[in-house]
């Protein structure tokens, strides 16, 4: 499969903080939308591009919440929306558009992870629902802002968990086979990537860029809250008291690490001819082919992509799935 999935290599690493990656780069007069801007990776991303110079709109379903959260980082504005309800989703790109900004940058950072079976609304299995499906309904009504800017990037926060598996385009919703929470997560986080690919075929020729990002593995985010405890510290990412432990090698990072990716292809000159890849450790990650397989799924330290999360064909099969869903 040709792709585009090699390693620049961009000379920063799993270490690098958003702080780092970001230094040097004036943000005045860019716009800039993060979901999740509020807490975790999010609410880092946001303070660093506001930090950068840039007006940063954070979407949220708890504005009480998202206000407080983002009290230390002066100017960002917060605005309603639930990734969950479509009308809600429409609502804010209206409002968006109405205020006739263009917009540089779209950082999809909200998440949810391994939750038991939920539907929403419509029936849609939620974490495919939110991860994926309320991103992409989102992107799709942003669009003329995002043509607007002469130049934007979509960021879409993915993760490692992709191998936990891929799409099941036969039943996408768990209708008919048995639920399991990690494997409802990996299809959502390989519809994260396989977005990436497609939506940068499609918005190359008008200045619209896509990637998707594996940040590394940050305990502290709320991101586990539906993990039994004693599976995390059998992972031994944390320690005798529960706390953390950070090991960036074997991607176990901060915040301020785990950010670092996301803003770094928002933002990196590096990246101004290139799109439609998936990216770690503030780079390009490498294919996995059947020589590295077996010792990407060994160790985290091992870098890479899974082929299927970044086939075209796939991907082209998932936007016209994903149209006909949010319709």
């Amino acid at each position: 499969m040709a792709t585009a999935q090699h390693p620049l290599p961009s000379g920063f690493g799993a270490a690098t903080t958003a702080e780092e990656v970001i230094k040097g780069i004036d943000l005045t007069g860019r716009v800039a939308i993060v979901t999740g801007g509020y807490s975790g990776i999010g609410l880092e991303t946001t303070r660093v591009l506001r930090g950068a110079g840039a007006e940063v709109v954070v979407p949220a379903r708890d504005l009480e919440r998202a206000r407080t959260a983002l009290k230390d980082v002066p100017g960002a504005e917060v605005e309603y929306l639930d990734l969950l309800e479509p009308a809600s989703i429409d609502a804010f790109a209206e409002k968006f558009l109405a205020s006739r900004r263009p917009l540089h940058v779209l950082v999809n950072s909200a998440g949810i992870m391994a939750t038991p079976l939920t539907r929403d609304a419509r029936g849609y299995e939620v974490q495919f629902a939110t991860n994926h499906l309320g991103h992409f309904q989102l992107v799709a009504r942003l669009w003329p802002a995002l043509v607007a800017a002469g130049g934007a990037r979509v960021v879409t926060v993915s993760s490692r968990g992709i191998r936990f598996g891929g799409i099941g385009f036969d039943d996408l919703h768990f209708e008919h086979r048995p639920y399991e929470p990690f494997a409802a997560y990996g299809q959502s986080k390989t519809a994260n990537a396989l977005f990436a690919v497609e939506l940068d075929r499609r918005g190359r020729a008008e200045g619209v860029r896509a990637f998707s990002v594996h940040p590394g593995i940050i305990i502290d985010t709320g991101l586990i809250k539906h993990i039994d405890p004693e599976i995390v510290r059998a992972s031994g990412t944390v320690d005798d008291e529960g706390r953390p432990i950070i090991d960036p090698e074997r991607q176990w990072k901060t915040v301020q690490q785990g950010a670092a990716t996301s803003v770094w292809c928002a933002t990196s000159p590096q990246l101004a001819d290139t799109g439609g890849v998936y990216c770690e450790n503030c780079d390009i990650s490498p294919l996995v082919t059947p020589e590295t397989e077996a010792a990407w799924y060994e160790s985290e330290q091992t870098p890479g992509v899974l082929p299927g999360a970044v086939d075209p064909e796939a991907a082209a099969r998932l936007w016209e799935v994903s149209e006909r869903l949010t319709a």
